[in-house]
C-alpha cells in the first residue's frame, strides 16, 4: 500500500513538473575570434605557398583543424578601408573615405548610428571585445576646443591633444564593450594605449626611429608604449581576455587587430635571425608563434570545440618588407599574384583566409569560392540569430554554406569589387576581372604618377585569372562585350549603394569630385 501511494505521487509530480515532455536544448553561440594580421602577404604562410621559406607550422595546424579560402580578397588594398569593411560589411569607398589611409589623429570615419559586427553582437548577448590597432579615427580631446588638430604626419600635429582627457567616437562607442589599443598604425604617433577611452599613460618623451625596418614617425610617447613589445602585449592582453570570457555562459567575440608584420618591423630578440631571411620573415615566425600560444590557451579554457578563429590579413604585403631580399632567397610574398600592398593587382588584396571551427566544420577543407572579408558581418548575424536591415551589411554574404559544405547552385558571390589605394575599382565575377584604370592604382609599376607609362597604356584592363592568374596578359581589345557587362554591373552596384539583394541604399558621399568614378555615363 505505501509502495502504491509513492508510485502515485511520483507520477503526479511528473506530470505537474512536465517531465514527461522533451526538455528542449537551447543551442550555445560560439564565441568568435577574429584576428587580423596587418601587411602580411598570400604568399607568407608556407600552407598557402608551396615554395614559400618562412616556416608557419603553427597558423598550419589552423588550416590542417579548419577550412583553407584559396580565393579570399579585402575590400581595399590597404589598413583603414579594409578595416571599414570588416566591421560594417560594406565596401569601404562607401563611406566619406575615397582612397588613401587614415593617420593618428583622423576623426572617427564610422559614425556611431553605423550597425558594425560588435552592435550586433553585443545585441545577441555577445561580450564585445577590441584589442589592438584600430585605424579607423576617434575623436581626441583638444586643449583648444576651437582649433584645429594637426594631420598626424609631423611632429608638432599633437601639440593640442589632451591625452589626460577621454577621446569620444570610439570603438566603444560602435559596439564593443571592452577596447585597448592605439590609434593609428604602429608607425604612427600618438604612441599612446588607450582603455575603454581613456589614456592609459600620459605620453611623456618623444621617439622616433629612422632604421631600415624599425622606422616610425616622431611622435609623442608614453611610458607604457613599447614598440618591440605592442604585438606581443596586444597578444598578452588577449590571453587574458579568453581565458576570463571563457569563465562566463555568455558567448564573446574578440577582433584581435594585429599591428605586424606591418613597420615597425620588430622581431623581439629570440626571434632575430631566426628565419635566415631577413627581419619580416623573422617578424612572422613571431606571429605564428603567438597564434601558436593563442590556440593553446583556447584548448586550456576549455572552450575550443565551440570557438570560431578567423586568422586573415589587412591586405597584401608591403614591399618595405624587402621583396627583393626575399625574392633573392626564393621567397614571394605575393606568391604567384602580380604587386603588392596598395595596388589593385591581385598582390595588393588577395590574401590567407583561414577558419577553425571544430563544432561545425570539418578539418583540411579547402574552398576555391571567391570571397571578401566584408562577409564577415552577415556571417555573424546568421550565426548568431540577428536578422540584418536593409541598411546593414550591405556588401556582406554568410559564409555559413561554405562553413557547412552545403553544394551551391551558383557561384557565392555575385560578383566582388576591389580597391587600390588611389581609390581605383576592379570588380571580379567568375574568372574574369575588370581593372577600371591603367596601371596599378598603388605603389607597383605601372604607378599613377607615371604618366609616360600610363599614357601608353590601355584605359582599362581585363583579365582572365582562370587562364592568367598573374595578370601578364591584358585582354581588353579581345571581350568588349565582356568589359561592358561587369562595367555595368560594377556601376549599378555602386550607384544602388549595395551588391546584396535588398532595397537600395545611400552612398555616405557621392559628388563631382570622386574622380574614380569618371567611369559612370
Amino acid at each position: 500500500m505505501k509502495n502504491s501511494v509513492l508510485v502515485l505521487l511520483f507520477f503526479i509530480l511528473f506530470n505537474i513538473i512536465g517531465c514527461n515532455k522533451p526538455i528542449k536544448k537551447v543551442e550555445q553561440k560560439p564565441n568568435i575570434i577574429y584576428v587580423l594580421a596587418d601587411d602580411l602577404g598570400y604568399g607568407d604562410i608556407s600552407s598557402f605557398n608551396e615554395n614559400g621559406k618562412i616556416k608557419t607550422p603553427n597558423i598550419d595546424q589552423l588550416v590542417s583543424e579548419g577550412i583553407k579560402f584559396t580565393d579570399a580578397h579585402t575590400s581595399s588594398a590597404v589598413c583603414t578601408p579594409t578595416r571599414y569593411g570588416i566591421l560594417t560589411g560594406r565596401y569601404n569607398w562607401r563611406s566619406t573615405l575615397k582612397s588613401g589611409v587614415l593617420t593618428g589623429t583622423s576623426k572617427a570615419l564610422i559614425p556611431n548610428s553605423r550597425s558594425t559586427v560588435a552592435s550586433i553582437l553585443k545585441k545577441q548577448g555577445y561580450h564585445t571585445a577590441f584589442i589592438g590597432k584600430w585605424h579607423l579615427g576617434w575623436d581626441w580631446t583638444l586643449k583648444h576646443k576651437d582649433s584645429m588638430l594637426g594631420s598626424g604626419w609631423n611632429a608638432k600635429d599633437f601639440d593640442n591633444i589632451d591625452f589626460t582627457k577621454p577621446i569620444k567616437n570610439g570603438p566603444n562607442d560602435l559596439g564593443f564593450t571592452y577596447a585597448y589599443g592605439h590609434s593609428g598604425s604602429l608607425d604612427m604617433a600618438p604612441y599612446v594605449y588607450v582603455e575603454n577611452g581613456n589614456i592609459t599613460m600620459v605620453p611623456d618623451s618623444v621617439t622616433v626611429d629612422t632604421g631600415k625596418y624599425t622606422w616610425w614617425r616622431k611622435g609623442p610617447t608614453s611610458k607604457d608604449f613599447i614598440h618591440d613589445d605592442v604585438t606581443p602585449n596586444f597578444f598578452r592582453k588577449s590571453f587574458e581576455y579568453i581565458t576570463e570570457k571563457a569563465k562566463d555562459d555568455n558567448p564573446f567575440f574578440l577582433y584581435l587587430a594585429l599591428p605586424s608584420p606591418h613597420t615597425p618591423i620588430l622581431p623581439t630578440e629570440e626571434w632575430l635571425g631566426k628565419s635566415n631571411l631577413n627581419p619580416y620573415a623573422d617578424f612572422m615566425m613571431l606571429i605564428d608563434a603567438y597564434m601558436g600560444q593563442l590556440t593553446k590557451t583556447i584548448k586550456e579554457a576549455g572552450i575550443e570545440n565551440n570557438t570560431i578563429i578567423i586568422f586573415t590579413s589587412d591586405n597584401g604585403c608591403s614591399p618595405q618588407a624587402d621583396f627583393e631580399i626575399l625574392k633573392a632567397k626564393n621567397h614571394n610574398p605575393s606568391y604567384i599574384y602580380r604587386g603588392h600592398k596598395a595596388d589593385i593587382y591581385e598582390g595588393g588584396h588577395h590574401v590567407p583566409f583561414i577558419v577553425k571551427w571544430p563544432k561545425n566544420i570539418k578539418k583540411g577543407i579547402t574552398s576555391n569560392e571567391t570571397i571578401c572579408t566584408t562577409d564577415f558581418m552577415a556571417t555573424c548575424a546568421e550565426i548568431s540569430g540577428y536578422k540584418l536591415l536593409d541598411d546593414e551589411a550591405e556588401d556582406s554574404y554568410s559564409l555559413m554554406p561554405i562553413f557547412n559544405q552545403e553544394k551551391l547552385s551558383k557561384p557565392f558571390r555575385e560578383a566582388t569589387i576591389h580597391h587600390s589605394i588611389n581609390g581605383s575599382f576592379a570588380i571580379r565575377k567568375d574568372e574574369w576581372k575588370l581593372i577600371m584604370c591603367a596601371g596599378s592604382g598603388g605603389w607597383s609599376f605601372p604607378r599613377p604618377d607615371d604618366k609616360t607609362a600610363i599614357d601608353s597604356l590601355p584605359k582599362y584592363q581585363l583579365y582572365n585569372l582562370e587562364k592568367d592568374p598573374s595578370e601578364t596578359h591584358n585582354v581588353i581589345a579581345l571581350n568588349p562585350e565582356k568589359v561592358e557587362e561587369l562595367k555595368s554591373l560594377l556601376t549599378k552596384y555602386i550607384i544602388e549603394g549595395r551588391s546584396t539583394p535588398g532595397k537600395p541604399q545611400q552612398n555616405d558621399s557621392i559628388s563631382f569630385d570622386w574622380k574614380q568614378i569618371k567611369f559612370i555615363e
